[in-house]
């Protein structure tokens, strides 16, 4: 009998788990997907249909964290960082407006990796691997790709990305103050590299952005999210934490 081609096998075997379409990506083999949806788990029970996120749910497959730090020092299980990335595996239809009833589509798709909050989502373990639901809101940047760049970033809804400004600061007696001595006053100006689409209003309709890629903004202290893409820091901050722009 002639074997089937992975062309033909792929369709024929999305049919006959409900439908389910996988991608393999570069991370995971072709192999590596069928056997895992073949052994479809939730936290240890078997299931019989794959997980499907409601509302603005995403299911997002956890990054391990890693073994060692960039300078070769092993690391034991508790000293680990929890790994607040991922890649998204199936996203939710959306959320209703609570007061018109529209729905609100959520922006992140499925392949695309995300970078969210440490203390967010509901942690699960899904075909014995560690994955996350959390809400597209949850969701600090996104992005295509296995590596993220200021070119392939992007940000949700009514977040920009701003690539905060770490310099010397001189205090009122003409005191240089570095960057890593400045505990207690954390930058809070910055250039927006990156801006979301825009609020969804109570009709459906999305309202602009009142910024735009380029500008110097001055944000609310303390507000935002901190995010590191290779060397330099950024923040993740809402038009609403957003005072000014120059």
């Amino acid at each position: 009998m002639k074997l089937l081609s992975i062309a033909l096998l792929v369709p024929l075997f999305g049919t006959l788990v409900s439908g389910f379409t996988f991608t393999p990506t570069s991370r995971q083999s072709f192999a590596t997907i069928l056997h895992e949806t073949a052994t479809l788990t939730l936290d240890g029970r078997p299931l019989s249909n794959p997980i499907e996120p409601t509302n603005n749910f995403l299911l997002i497959r956890v990054d391990e964290s890693p073994d060692e730090t960039d300078g070769g020092i092993i690391l034991t299980k508790k000293a680990k960082v929890k790994s607040t990335t991922g890649c998204v595996v199936a996203a939710g239809p959306g959320k209703t407006h609570p007061d018109s009833g529209i729905m609100m589509p959520v922006n992140v798709a499925p392949g695309q990796n995300v970078i969210y909050g440490q203390y967010d989502g509901t942690e699960i373990s899904y075909n014995s691997k560690p994955h996350t639901l959390i809400r597209s809101d949850d969701v600090l940047v996104f992005f295509d790709g296995e590596k993220i760049t200021t070119e392939n970033v992007k940000v949700e809804g009514d977040k920009m990305l701003v690539r905060v400004d770490t310099k010397e600061v001189e205090t009122a007696g003409g005191l240089l103050i570095a960057a890593t001595a400045q505990k207690e006053t954390r930058p809070s100006v910055g250039e927006v590299v990156a801006v979301g689409t825009g609020r969804a209003a109570m009709n459906g309709e999305v309202i602009p952005m009142e910024v735009k890629v380029g500008d110097m903004v001055k944000f609310r202290d303390y507000a935002g999210n901190e995010v590191k893409i290779g060397e330099e820091e950024f923040s993740v901050i809402r038009m609403n934490d957003c005072l000014a722009r120059y």
